[in-house]
């Protein structure tokens, strides 16, 4: 692929969102850090300007702030999506739909007193660029509100922790397990902003486990997923200086091995020369009994 073609970097939790984004890739190649051995997938996200570096990171805010750094300064993308599945807190909010995080909650900061827990929260907003383009291209079919994250499953929503988020994040109406981490380290990084992107699996309560294993986890990682490709497809590339132009192009990409690229069959949502415009819910991607592991 020509060197030229700009980057950004899409980063998933689990193997299922990584599987979700890939199959909207042609020309994938892999990529691998030659110090640290971390592995990407490299390629083409058609109709668009864009060549997608794709890394599964694993689960935790840990990992994900760790992994988020290596990648902005090993393969320097001009933006960070982070994108896969998380549990809904508000019930207007269905299991399939599509939530871009407008804010980012770090939910366990806090001190602990005889008067009961003091929250210390921490938050990041998104990428104003990014939010821009995710706006315009989702316009009516995505939830644009702030997200909770924290390394803990919330399957329990009368438990003191689903009490705590309704009390001091009222307005999150989606919680996770990495995004904190990825917006910390995107804000340290300065230049590349990033945007979560989090398609509803389950309503963070005792039905946890029953929706997981009734498919909704495949279904709301592919609407993710393609509510990231068509957000990238509105996203312009940041207009270089002549100078710093001319040095990039004369940059060489990390060594690429190419690999197969994955069949675009299935029912994830494509929106190559589509002119789909129905809301990313659960009707938008067909019902796919697999399942999925659970979080």
């Amino acid at each position: 692929m020509p060197e030229t073609q700009r980057t950004v970097a899409v980063l998933t939790a689990l193997p299922l969102e990584h599987e979700a984004v890939l199959a909207h890739l042609t020309d994938v190649g892999k990529l691998t850090h030659p110090r640290y051995g971390t592995r990407a997938r490299r390629g083409r996200l058609p109709g668009s300007p864009w060549q997608v570096a794709l890394v599964d990171m694993g689960e935790g805010t840990l990992a994900a702030a760790a992994l988020t750094e290596r990648v902005l300064s090993w393969l320097e993308p001009e933006a960070v999506l982070f994108v896969g599945v998380a549990g809904g807190l508000k019930d207007d909010i269905e299991i399939g739909d599509v939530v871009v995080a407008t804010k980012v909650y770090a939910i366990h900061g806090g001190k602990q007193t005889p008067d009961g827990f003091l929250g210390r929260p921490e938050a990041w907003h998104a990428s104003h660029r990014l939010e821009q383009a995710a706006r315009e291209a989702l316009r009516g079919r995505a939830h644009f509100k702030p997200v909770a994250v924290g390394d803990v499953v919330l399957a329990d929503g009368a438990s003191e922790l689903a009490t705590r988020i309704r009390t001091s994040y009222n307005d999150a109406v989606a919680m996770e397990m990495e995004g904190s981490g990825v917006a910390h380290a995107a804000h340290l990084a300065g230049e590349a902003g990033a945007l979560i992107i989090r398609g509803i699996s389950d309503k963070a309560d005792a039905d946890k486990s029953r929706a997981d294993a009734g498919g909704s986890q495949p279904r709301a990682a592919a609407n993710a997923a393609a509510a990231a490709v068509a957000v990238l497809r509105e996203l312009a590339p940041r207009q270089r200086p002549p100078q710093e132009a001319d040095e990039a192009d004369l940059d060489s990409a990390p060594p690429e091995s190419p690999v197969r690229g994955p069949s675009h069959g299935g029912d994830h949502l494509d929106f190559r020369g589509s002119t789909f415009n129905g809301p990313f819910t659960a009707k938008s991607v067909g019902h796919r009994p697999d399942g999925g592991a659970g979080r």
